[in-house]
């Protein structure tokens, strides 16, 4: 009413002698004015709620994120308590038991973040958007720690060799080359003698048969063959002998020239053809495929762990972060870290395409590296630098 009659006495100054339609389309403006002010401020008011509820994914890999009397803790987690408290937010967490599935209940929309120790990949990148880096860091080599460094000496090697399970195979592979030759070598002798009107038993003409086999294989054919055909296939045999010897001589070189010049895991450059340890779709299993390791993927930390310490695996390829917190916690004395860091990347909270929340995280994480507070739970973590 009062709005009505401030509009009727202007227009009575101006004259105006019927005020209904001009009023009229000035109300409509200002209101829409105010229903558009209140549309752009909504999400934003409905986000500063202290009711406003995140769905957090999360992984357990040590010092990230790790579980404590039923509660979780850790450096990742310390951060996100930190931007939910500024950000006036309500966390419900999700465990999952493995990387792959943590990105899963990102896809699905049933998490709106994931917070734990993920590393920034392209193939990730194509998928999900990645917030300000909490940490950069690289992989890193861990393996047993014996407490003694074991001296290669070549009787050991030879003597180990020759036992091998390498050795065992050529071995039955000569074994069956040879009985195969000898039956062919004896089958053409024999339909020769029958064609003479001879008898040429099976015993003991096999055992000569395979005398002939296996030195022609070794060696030299030591009886030369009456027959062409004989003749034939004795240059043929000796031929597969040549080859044969040489493959099985090179093989036995080159495990005995790695053998002395890498006896053991001294860092990323020693991980080619060793049985390597790491999180199944962790950023550190392209590396090692590239790089011609025996790769064995694992869903959970302990698991690889165990691996380590059981022997299964030679060594274990995780963030450095992680490994040097195991290494001076719960496995010290134990295992140890080896070689530099290497590939190094930028770690950060995960959420999915184009999501409103990932903007508002950035600027509280900028926010805590102004003011301290994330260099102060980073020392809490991982000691002052």
């Amino acid at each position: 009413m009062k709005a009505c009659g401030s509009a009727d006495s202007k227009q009575a100054v101006h004259g105006a002698r019927r005020p209904g339609v001009a009023t009229r389309w000035r109300t409509l403006i200002h209101t829409g004015l105010l229903l558009l002010g209140a549309l752009v401020s909504l999400p934003y008011a409905h986000a500063q709620q202290s009711g406003a509820t995140v769905r957090v994914g999360t992984f357990l890999i040590a010092p990230f994120v790790m579980q404590q009397n039923g509660q979780l803790t850790g450096f990742s987690i310390d951060l996100w308590t930190e931007i939910a408290a500024r950000l006036h937010l309500q966390t419900r967490y999700d465990i999952a038991p493995s990387v792959n599935a943590l990105f899963q209940t990102l896809r699905t929309g049933q998490d709106d973040v994931a917070v734990s120790g993920l590393f920034y990949s392209v193939e990730r990148d194509r998928e999900f958007d990645f917030s300000y880096p909490i940490m950069e860091a690289g992989l890193r080599v861990m393996v047993r720690d014996t407490g003694e460094t074991e001296e290669v000496t070549p009787l050991r090697s030879l003597g180990a060799l020759l036992v091998s399970r390498t050795t065992l195979l050529w071995f039955a592979a000569a074994v069956a080359l040879t009985a195969i030759a000898a039956h062919a070598v004896w089958i053409v002798d024999y339909l020769h003698a029958r064609r003479r009107g001879e008898r040429e038993p099976y015993f003991p003409a096999i055992f000569r048969a395979l005398y002939w086999s296996g030195s022609t294989l070794l060696t030299q054919a030591d009886e030369p063959r009456r027959l062409w055909i004989s003749r034939g296939m004795a240059l043929i045999w000796m031929f597969v002998g040549i080859v044969f010897v040489a493959s099985y001589t090179a093989e036995l070189t080159t495990n005995l020239t790695v053998q002395h010049i890498r006896g053991a895991i001294d860092g990323p450059n020693d991980l080619a053809n060793k049985t390597v340890a790491t999180l199944g779709g962790s950023s550190a299993v392209p590396w090692l495929q590239d790089h011609g390791a025996q790769v064995r993927e694992y869903v959970r930390n302990r698991d690889i762990f165990l691996a380590l310490a059981n022997g299964d695996v030679d060594a274990v390829v995780l963030g450095s972060a992680g490994l040097g917190y195991v290494a001076s916690h719960e496995g010290k004395g134990r295992v140890k870290l080896v070689g530099p860091e290497f590939n190094p990347n930028d770690v950060g909270f995960v959420f999915p395409v184009n999501s409103a929340l990932r903007r508002r995280v950035d600027g509280a994480l900028l926010a805590m590296r102004e003011d301290g507070t994330y260099q102060r739970i980073y020392d809490k973590w991982f000691g002052e630098e």
